[in-house]
């Protein structure tokens, strides 16, 4: 704790100084980072820019994640161990070289450690690993080749993130070949995920057993009008939906349409998917609608979607598979994930002073009663045990500050009150939880 106040007080007294000129803009992917100092007059600075001949420049960086994690009951069971509460800590460390704005090769090193937790899960440790290392060759202002691994995130991040919100993130072994222009980008790709040990560089590369491949194309229409229009192909095998466990094949067809309207902002998208679960054809969909107005005093919006669920016919699968979502696709509190699902989520920010506070409530629904109720990482928490189609509702507050561009807080809590669905499975009681964030970003 006191290395922690004294690394806090340098960031203080450095970080606050910096010249209007230098440019710093952290990204959520580093390797998008936009840095230029005019005058590097610190060791900080240097390291952020190092030019090492007139084309080549090399930059170094990081950041420092930690959060504590408590819940009471977690699994919706005052009678099961209320001693859930644990401390994360992530750290990052990164280079990133670019030569004759031709070449690019980025390194960034993931620890991520957890105390407390007794039921780990793979996205709770990962001792120490390459979370990215990849080069990249532009052949000209258009066409660029990219291969090795990296964190994806595909459009609003619906089916394919980073998954930010666990302690270890999502990566990919790839290759990538990706067209841009002003308005345009087409991004093709084949990817194998990186399956997360808990050791030492012990993390499964390049086994076949799942993959996923892509074709993505994002265009900007007019200054108020986009789409994104996206073929995606996934193969796992062994794959457990509440049909059973079978080797899962599927295409997963999108259209998204974004952007502003009349002083709205709408992002709203349309999935169908289809493939083969063992002998079984998938047949499944999702449809889902966002909506913010934009005031004065903050944003009010408006989320919600339908996602299909399986019929217990033994000859076809309904089951939408949400791919590789936000890991926190409904808050931290991470509860449900996007299978079998229907969701109702009005929101509000504000900014109160330096603080940023979200408001947000959603109310959940099984798509089909004959299919149970999945977790973000799509694994059958809640089986079908009844006919019951409201799972529950949801209530959860942000608060965050920005000290600076480097240094950052926030506090969340949510309450989840069950429904009947849950109730009829005995697990009635209120679920609440807190976690607390500080991020530095250097």
């Amino acid at each position: 704790m006191r290395r922690f106040i004294k690394l806090m007080i340098y960031v203080f007294s450095v970080f606050c100084f910096s010249q209007e000129s230098d440019i710093l803009d952290f990204s959520l992917l580093r390797q998008n980072d936009n840095i230029k100092m005019d005058s590097p007059d610190s060791f900080y600075k240097k390291l952020k820019q190092i030019q090492l001949s007139e084309t080549t420049i090399l930059s170094f960086g990081g950041s420092y994640r930690f959060q504590t994690e408590a819940f009471i009951n977690e699994q919706f069971d005052t009678s099961m161990d209320q001693t859930d509460y644990w401390f994360l800590n992530r750290f990052q460390l990164h280079s990133h070289l670019k030569v004759a704005n031709k070449f690019e090769f980025f390194a960034e090193l993931n620890s991520s450690l957890i105390t407390s937790k007794t039921n780990l899960v793979p996205v709770d440790r990962d001792e120490l690993s390459f979370n990215q290392l990849f080069a990249k060759y532009r052949f000209n202002q258009n066409w660029n080749l990219l291969v090795g691994r990296q964190n994806v995130r595909l459009g609003s991040g619906r089916l394919v993130d980073v998954r930010e919100g666990p302690n270890v993130r999502l990566s990919f072994d790839m290759a990538q070949l990706q067209y841009t222009d002003e308005n345009t980008t087409v991004t093709a790709f084949h990817a194998i995920p990186v399956q997360q040990q808990e050791g030492i560089f012990d993390n499964d590369a390049l086994e076949d057993n799942e993959t996923l491949s892509a074709l993505y194309w994002t265009q900007n229409w007019t200054a108020k009008t986009n789409t994104d229009i996206y073929l995606l192909y996934k193969t796992e095998d062994n794959k457990t939906w509440n049909l059973g466990t079978a080797d899962d094949k599927r295409a997963s067809f999108g259209v998204r349409h974004f952007g502003k309207w009349k002083g709205l902002n709408y992002n709203n998208e349309f999935v169908y998917q289809f493939g083969t679960f063992g002998d079984a054809n998938i047949n499944a969909w999702t449809i889902s609608f966002n909506i913010e107005k934009p005031l004065s005093f903050g944003t009010i919006g408006l989320k919600t979607e339908a996602i299909s669920g399986d019929n217990n016919s033994t000859s076809s699968l309904n089951t939408f598979d949400g791919l590789y979502p936000r890991g926190a696709y409904f808050g931290r509190v991470a509860r449900f994930g996007p299978s079998n699902l229907i969701d109702f989520h009005p929101y509000f920010d504000t900014k109160l002073g330096a603080i940023i506070l979200e408001i947000d409530y959603v109310a959940f629904w099984r798509f089909s009663t004959d299919d149970g109720v999945y977790g973000p990482p799509l694994i059958l928490d809640y089986p079908s045990v009844n006919n019951e189609r409201f799972i529950g509702n949801q209530i959860g507050v942000i608060a965050s500050y920005e000290f600076n561009r480097h240094l950052n807080f926030e506090l969340e809590s949510n309450v989840i009150f069950p429904g009947a669905f849950l109730e009829e499975s005995g697990l009635g009681d209120t679920l609440y939880h807190f976690v607390f964030t500080t991020e530095l970003k250097l």
